[in-house]
């Protein structure tokens, strides 16, 4: 809101602005139903929640009813969002959400995602959802489904107080450097160093990989650097278009469009690249992806990745996919598996420790 144009004495205009700015705080969390199937045996009417978390300086959770909240509804899944705070009698918290259906590239599908108004959550209703959120049959016949697993984003926003401020704000648009450097790698201007890699050439500056890689920078600029010679710099064991994925997240710092069916298997290879040149926020992606990727058929071969490669979180996601007896039963029957035995023997007996003997341990203690 502004305020302006007052009349001078004189008869000339003179002028003043001020905001009235209304604040906000925003989180998200990302539920990943996984054993989707099993859910079903859940009675109407029973919900199961997630681990809290924070937004907006509050703790929440979110409630999943896998065949629905209420009678009506037993085809559905439903989902709210609950306010897990103590609130005083007369408090109330302003809060907008957005449950949104993520697909199998982690963005909202858009015919399931859905948006309140600001909801006042307070004693007696800290709780607001969506009774048909998504209808089981539509769920089980997309593609969204898969590995009978699926992930539901909520995002939050809490109403802060509002302020005036005197001058208008001043909108600075968001960091566009990484188009910059985008354009700078494709249109080859200034390049002075080139690779040869599977047959194909690769064009680049060496001050730009120097500064994002400190193997490139220990290559061109150490004690033990490369001229500046023309030859190309081949790399025998690498696939053209993994360089090229390389290429263009140390120009963008953003991974390139890929095909849904090829996302994995180039993320295992970047993930390898990564490592090999100290890209560390490139292998946190790519775990972060392969995470999301692991199923029966491919645990084994991913478990070997993360044990080859130091990968801490991709290797405990593993490790909690065959605590499940169905997925361990499924994964040793697996190709991969008599590799991963091979390969890594100590994995094994990381997933004894993790796994097994605490549940025996458990079982001890309750006298089972």
């Amino acid at each position: 809101m502004t305020t302006s144009a007052h009349i001078a004495g004189d008869g000339q205009p003179t002028g003043s602005a001020s905001s009235i700015i209304a604040g906000a705080v925003s989180g998200y969390h990302l539920l990943r139903i996984v054993g989707y199937s099993r859910t079903k045996e859940v009675p109407n009417g029973k919900g199961i929640d997630s681990c809290p978390f924070g937004a907006g300086g509050r703790t929440w959770h979110v409630r999943c009813y896998p065949n629905g909240c209420e009678s009506k509804n037993t085809d559905y899944i439903s989902f709210s969002l609950t306010l897990v705070d103590t609130i005083a009698e007369a408090e109330t918290v302003k809060a907008q959400f957005k449950f949104s259906l993520l697909d199998q590239h982690g963005k909202p599908v858009p015919a399931y995602t859905k948006t309140t108004d600001f909801k006042d959550f307070a004693v007696g209703k800290n709780s607001w959802g969506y009774e048909k959120f998504i209808q089981r049959e539509a769920l089980e016949k997309s593609e969204h489904l898969k590995d009978d697993s699926f992930t539901v984003k909520v995002d939050v926003t809490i109403m802060g107080e509002c302020h005036t401020q005197e001058a208008p704000a001043i909108v600075v648009p968001p960091s566009d450097m990484h188009l910059h450097f985008g354009d700078l790698l494709s249109s080859k201007a200034c390049v002075d160093v080139e690779f040869r890699v599977a047959g194909e050439t690769f064009s680049a500056h060496r001050s730009v990989l120097a500064a994002r890689s400190p193997v490139f920078r220990a290559q061109f600029c150490g004690p033990m650097k490369e001229g500046t010679s023309t030859e190309a710099i081949r790399i025998d064991d690498m696939e053209a278009h993994v360089f090229s994925a390389l290429l263009s997240f140390i120009y963008t710092d953003a991974l390139p469009e890929m095909k849904q069916d090829e996302a994995s298997a180039v993320a295992q290879h970047l993930l390898v690249a990564a490592d090999r040149y100290g890209l560390d926020r490139l292998k946190l992606i790519c775990e972060d992806k392969l995470s999301s990727d692991i199923d029966t058929s491919s645990v084994a071969t991913i478990l070997v990745l993360a044990e080859q490669h130091h990968c801490c979180g991709l290797k405990a996601a593993c490790l909690a996919f065959l605590g499940s007896p169905t997925n361990l039963d499924a994964a040793i029957k697996s190709e991969g598996f008599e590799f991963l035995t091979k390969t890594c023997p100590g994995v094994l007996k990381d997933f004894l420790v993790s796994q097994v003997v605490p549940s025996l341990l458990g079982k001890r203690k309750s006298g089972a």
